[in-house]
């Protein structure tokens, strides 16, 4: 009896050491962060708080372990002209953050998490222009069916009122690759929805490689993979079940109405790497 009640209570200090108690009012379901369930992922975490997203950054990987939005109607009525005035965080120590030096030449896109269209101020466009809120991010991915489900995901937000969303890297496999010699190059990319008005989530899941493809998963399902407790206060039945998502594809169509400049700069860059 005493072995099990040691047990239990070794249990439940794990717990609490990998919880992640938020000072980003507001951003959150429940305005409770995901609990980091995965011991590895914890090392060198910190939480940054902005004006329309929450990071919590990785000094380990450089990168966020994930950004967090609670997007509404309203706010994506606002629109702000894109900055691209990418910048190393301030508030992060120097060896564990990234750098613009470590993405120049990398071949990868500075992917972002938290999306620029859907900031709605000029200050919130510069803050995710960050790059704690950014991943290396193959540019087929970016400019491509991510970029479609970030605008699948504005649609639903625009049907629904508003949703709580998680977006987050996944580091999987024993060879995972560098940038800069520092930053630790994602395997997938998910993007976790919560609507509240039905008490329902799911999440796309994509590879990050040159690929159209893309899988909708349950938010129990990728708890498993990521290693988070995404919505803690989410039930755990509504997370067994997978709610219907739009289908990013459609977006190609220009049915979600929704076109960014992301396509028309991709455009350019291999206009110009032909000329050049």
């Amino acid at each position: 009896m005493k072995l099990l009640l040691s047990f239990c209570s070794s249990l439940l200090l794990s717990a609490s050491l990998f919880s992640a108690p938020t000072q980003c009012d507001g951003l959150y379901f429940g305005n409770e962060a995901p609990d980091i369930l995965n011991a590895k992922l914890l090392p060198k975490t910190q939480e940054l708080c902005y004006s329309s997203f929450a990071v919590m950054h990785s000094g380990v990987s450089r990168t966020p372990l994930w950004s967090a939005e609670h997007l509404t109607k309203e706010r994506l009525r606002h629109k702000s002209k894109r900055t691209n005035d990418f910048h190393p965080e301030e508030r992060l120590k120097g060896d564990e953050r990234a750098e613009l030096s470590d993405y120049a030449r990398s071949g990868y896109d500075r992917g972002h998490l938290a999306p620029a269209a859907d900031m709605g101020s000029k200050k919130s466009q510069h803050e995710c222009f960050t790059l704690a809120n950014m991943v290396p991010q193959n540019s087929e991915n970016n400019r491509g069916i991510w970029s479609a489900i970030e605008s699948a995901t504005r649609y639903l937000t625009n049907q629904k009122g508003e949703l709580y969303i998680i977006t987050g890297p996944i580091f999987s496999g024993s060879q995972i690759k560098r940038i800069g010699g520092r930053v630790l190059v994602p395997t997938k990319l998910y993007k976790a929805i919560y609507d509240p008005s039905s008490g329902q989530g799911a999440a796309y899941i994509v590879t990050n490689a040159a690929s159209d493809e893309y899988e909708v998963l349950s938010i129990a399902r990728l708890e498993q993979i990521s290693g988070l407790n995404l919505f803690p206060k989410m039930s755990s039945s509504a997370k067994e079940n997978t709610m219907d998502l739009p289908d990013p594809q459609e977006r190609r169509g220009g049915s979600y109405n929704n076109t960014t400049n992301k396509d028309i700069i991709y455009l350019i860059e291999k206009l110009l790497k032909r000329m050049f």
